[in-house]
């Protein structure tokens, strides 16, 4: 991928094995730092692998991976993890109400939440104040969704890990979730990771794309070049449809 802007995050040369199979092979390339990158590509091509290890949840078996310029293993864990973000597919909620969840992450620090950033951080993401004191088991899908994603902003990351964040939300539920990342990433300047099997929503969302097959990055660019991919695989992965 050529541009001229700062690489958010870096990885060079990375490889990941689990009980010697080749999760990873020779990852190198850059994430533009405040810009959407989409990551796509069939089932078992290492997306939500190359994820996990952006934020520390994995550790390359070699190569290096750099955070803006500063090598991953020079963070602390939980300094890195306020700095990156994730957000996934299940949206896993603690028991209890809206306001219990999103204070969580300060609670982990030993500090106590205050109530109206909580309800200035809802309307952010596009939930009333009201939301606040409701139980998370009485919330719709979508509205999960956007309490996990401000749940994940209550540390303001720099960069935003997403999983496959939308795909089980009905069409409305997706548009509005989309719409959500797009105004952090224009309103912050949040740098976003996200996998999709959506190569539509790759198209609305994205400003760069990854494609991934096989625990290689195959090709990369704007992400037009779904539009009309240069390698072979990825035409014909495009005209099948992301799976």
């Amino acid at each position: 991928m050529t541009t001229d802007y700062k690489p958010a995050i870096h990885f060079n040369h990375v490889d990941y094995s689990i009980d010697g199979n080749k999760i990873l092979r020779g990852i190198t390339g850059s994430f533009p730092e405040g810009k959407i990158t989409t990551l796509v590509g069939p089932s078992g091509a290492g997306k939500t692998t190359l994820l996990k290890l952006c934020n520390g949840l994995l550790s390359p078996e070699s190569g290096e991976i750099y955070i803006k310029d500063k090598g991953i293993d020079s963070f602390e864990p939980v300094e890195l993890r306020r700095k990156v973000g994730i957000a996934l597919q299940s949206a896993p909620m603690v028991s209890g109400t809206v306001y219990k969840n999103l204070a969580l992450p300060v609670e982990l620090r030993g500090e106590k939440y205050d109530k109206k950033e909580a309800e200035s951080l809802l309307r952010d993401v596009g939930l009333d104040e009201k939301f606040l004191d409701r139980k998370v088991t009485d919330l719709s899908g979508g509205q999960q969704q956007k309490v996990s994603i401000a749940r994940t902003l209550v540390n303001k990351p720099e960069i935003l890990l997403l999983d496959e964040i939308t795909s089980s939300l009905d069409r409305t539920s997706l548009k509005e979730v989309e719409e959500l990342i797009t105004l952090i990433n224009r309103k912050y300047g949040t740098t976003i990771i996200w996998i999709t099997h959506n190569l539509q929503q790759a198209l609305d969302i994205g400003d760069y794309t990854w494609v991934m097959m096989d625990g290689e990055v195959i090709e990369t660019g704007e992400s037009e070049l779904l539009r009309s991919p240069a390698n072979d695989r990825v035409k014909s992965f495009v005209q099948g449809g992301a799976q």
